[in-house]
């Protein structure tokens, strides 16, 4: 192994074997408890909403169940609006908003919308702290037919079976130091590609759809999140982790070609959030509240602006 190009785990130039995988495997380890921190926290809200499990992770079904949480009293007349967390496992407060955002918000949106929450779609990566599933894939690449991850083959079997219309999809996210310090240069090797750092922006910030950005709809989201913590600006060259701003606060991915989770809806109305935890100006639960006050901006602007 070869670590002189940024990374301990494979040879410069060449993409990752079974063998580098497994390596980058072994040395993975458990660090906080899936059941404990977050399915104790959805079990909760099964007085007032209605919980469903969707499937089980085959790494270890019984550690790995995955679950949805729905408003009651669903009527399709209303517009359906799809809230997933934890896509990437390591970015706690997109798991926690979202169940924040369950536990003291939802209920007053129910009377406009039906609400779902999918919390943490890779309950393996929240209990490791990772970005990859086990099998070093990307859920967040992963989004399209013969998924290669399991996460996003259930969580698009979730959404194809709900025979309903989504009129938004909110897809919480972190952008976190440990981008640049560990995923970004696994990336790279695992791909056999040469690392280029870059900065990691210091606030929250919103990704739309390049074919579908809707600028106001982000500026909404932006306007509500801005009461919670602080927006990133730009870098000296315009941009937000290499793209080129649109507005304040916002960027955009072509969602389906990158196969991303908030491809995974037709929805006319779509934000993947990105709040920064490492930042000393913000706490763990202001991370949390940002998040929700997302989901509260773009549910204010819905309201107004239904199509």
């Amino acid at each position: 192994m070869d670590n002189s190009f940024g990374y301990a785990i494979g040879t410069p130039g060449i993409k990752w074997s079974a063998t580098e995988k497994a390596a980058w495997l072994a040395q993975t380890t458990i660090k906080r408890s899936y059941l404990e921190q977050v399915v104790s926290h959805i079990h909760t809200l099964s007085e007032k909403f209605d919980v469903e499990q969707y499937g089980a992770l085959s790494y270890s079904p019984e550690k790995y169940p995955l679950f949805v949480i729905k408003t009651r009293h669903w009527d399709n007349a209303k517009p359906t609006i799809l809230i997933t967390g934890g896509i990437h496992g390591y970015e706690t407060s997109g798991v926690h908003g979202a169940l924040t955002f369950l536990a003291q918000k939802a209920q007053q949106y129910s009377t406009d919308f039906n609400i779902m929450v999918v919390p943490c779609v890779s309950p393996w990566g929240y209990e490791t702290i990772n970005r990859w599933n086990p099998n070093a894939v990307d859920p967040n690449r992963s989004f399209y037919a013969n998924s290669p991850a399991e996460e996003s083959a259930a969580l698009m079997k979730l959404v194809q079976a709900q025979h309903t219309h989504f009129l938004a999809h909110l897809d919480l996210h972190e952008t976190t130091d440990s981008d640049e310090s560990e995923f970004r240069p696994a990336l790279a090797a695992r791909d056999g590609k040469e690392y280029i750092a870059d900065i990691v922006p210091d606030g929250f910030y919103g990704v739309g759809d390049t074919e579908n950005p809707q600028h106001d709809f982000q500026k909404a989201i932006i306007d509500s999140v801005r009461h919670v913590t602080h927006i990133a600006p730009a870098d000296n060259d315009g941009n937000i982790i290499g793209e080129p701003i649109t507005q304040e606060g916002v960027i955009n991915y072509p969602l389906k070609a990158l196969g991303l989770c908030a491809s995974v809806t037709d929805a006319l109305y779509t934000s993947t959030t990105e709040v920064y935890p490492d930042s000393p100006r913000v706490t763990d639960q202001e991370c949390n509240m940002a998040q929700v006050a997302a989901i509260i901006g773009a549910l204010e602007y819905l309201k107004h602006h239904q199509s």
